[in-house]
């Protein structure tokens, strides 16, 4: 190992158990700092939970899209300063600040507390305060988030249209933000060229460090699993994650036999989801349970018969990571970067968006149990070749070493 560097790891959102950000977040900097580095999250709300021996530097926003009250007013004493005029302007005018707002805290925290850091390693906020902090600074990028828009757009009625594109001009900030810091760091193949086409950044200054899990905590189910349960982790509620296909897969399927969907996360209320359980008479077969603590996610995937990704576009994967390491048979899309993630022989791949491909698929897999231990075996064992939280920081250290062997601190 080289010499232990101190490290600022900045979270704009940091959700503890839905999406991958806060658990990005809590186990790079747990692995890092079981490598022998310091490490300190600086995080927006929602706060991260963290490991013992990681110190939190809480760093609040007005928090305007908490629940039960998102896109809330906030009173006259909740603002301290211009930054959160900024934060509040912006989204009374449909715009998402946050990753703006975020950097500009961040970057007065850093130059405040110079001398502290060898490193700033951002999480996808990429706002412009990231160019004033004052230190070196790196970023992840899990996936561009114009790839996101594009699939909320081709989805979208003319006037929703003209509302998404203002709420994610944030994203044209992030792309010039990225192409002038000196590296960036992303999770797969797919995404670095998705970086490289939507925001311009040359695809050899980004690194490729997959994500992974703690294989001791995902782990293979003891007992029996569950007949006819199909598992699927989501952590929004948009075109993006491809649950609408999976919905009317699950319809066709019980045309046939009585099968059983239960999504770990929620259903907007009039959203997508909501009106395809409406509109295909799924409300007593499927069950959204909202984020999930990590305990009860790992019991719910050893119990499961199979697991699916049925995105339309993935940078990565941590659910399909997840299923696999529990050997939890794995039915996926083809889209983004899951070919890569699950490889050629831990998955059953269909077409993303096809709905008649998918529902053949997760018959195939419910009904052969030699398919699902097959499957199952070599998931796991996948995973623990390529897609370890230790791996992730031994590899990300190493590429803090190159970049601050190249690059001289910013003034």
């Amino acid at each position: 190992m080289g010499r232990s560097l101190r490290i600022a790891l900045l979270s704009y959102r940091s959700k503890p158990h839905s999406g991958g950000q806060g658990v990005y977040v809590r186990a790079l900097s747990r692995e890092l700092r079981e490598l022998g580095h310091r490490v300190e999250v600086v995080s927006g709300q929602p706060y991260p939970e963290l490991d013992d021996g990681v110190p939190l530097t809480r760093l609040p926003s007005l928090d305007l899209y908490r629940e039960p009250d998102p896109f809330r007013r906030p009173h006259l004493r909740e603002f301290r300063d211009w930054v959160d005029v900024l934060e509040y302007g912006q989204m009374c005018t449909a715009a998402f600040p946050e990753p703006l707002t975020f950097s500009l805290r961040a970057a007065r925290l850093l130059r405040a507390r110079r001398g502290d850091f060898d490193l700033v390693h951002d999480n996808q906020c990429l706002g412009w305060g990231l160019l004033r902090t004052g230190l070196p600074t790196v970023a992840t990028v899990h996936h561009p988030v114009a790839v996101d828009r594009d699939l909320e757009l081709a989805h979208a009625s003319f006037r929703r249209s003209l509302t998404l594109r203002r709420w994610y001009a944030f994203t044209g900030m992030q792309a010039r933000v990225a192409r002038r810091l000196p590296a960036l760091t992303t999770v797969s193949e797919s995404s670095r060229g998705d970086i490289q086409r939507l925001m311009g950044v040359p695809a050899q200054r980004v690194e490729v460090v997959p994500v992974g899990i703690d294989p001791a905590v995902f782990t293979p189910a003891d007992g029996p699993r569950d007949a006819d349960h199909v598992v699927v982790t989501t952590s929004a509620d948009v075109p993006l994650k491809g649950l609408v296909p999976l919905l009317e897969a699950v319809a066709k399927l019980r045309t046939e036999r009585e099968v059983r969907l239960t999504v770990v996360g929620s259903a907007r209320p009039g959203g997508p989801a909501a009106a395809a359980v409406e509109r295909l008479s799924l409300a007593g077969a499927v069950r959204f349970t909202g984020p999930l603590p990590q305990a009860d996610l790992v019991g719910l995937l050893q119990r499961a018969t199979v697991a699916v990704v049925p995105s339309l576009y993935e940078g990565f994967s941590l659910p399909a990571v997840e299923a696999m390491a529990c050997a939890t048979p794995l039915v996926t899309t083809d889209a983004g970067a899951l070919p890569e993630v699950v490889g050629p022989h831990a998955a059953v791949q269909v077409p993303a968006g096809d709905v008649d491909r998918l529902a053949g698929a997760l018959a195939q897999v419910l009904d052969h149990r030699g398919l699902q231990e097959q499957l199952g075996r070599a998931g796991r064992a996948r995973v623990l070749e390529h897609f370890t939280w230790r791996s992730t920081a031994e590899r990300t250290a190493a590429w803090y070493e190159q970049v601050l062997a190249g690059v001289p601190a910013p003034c």
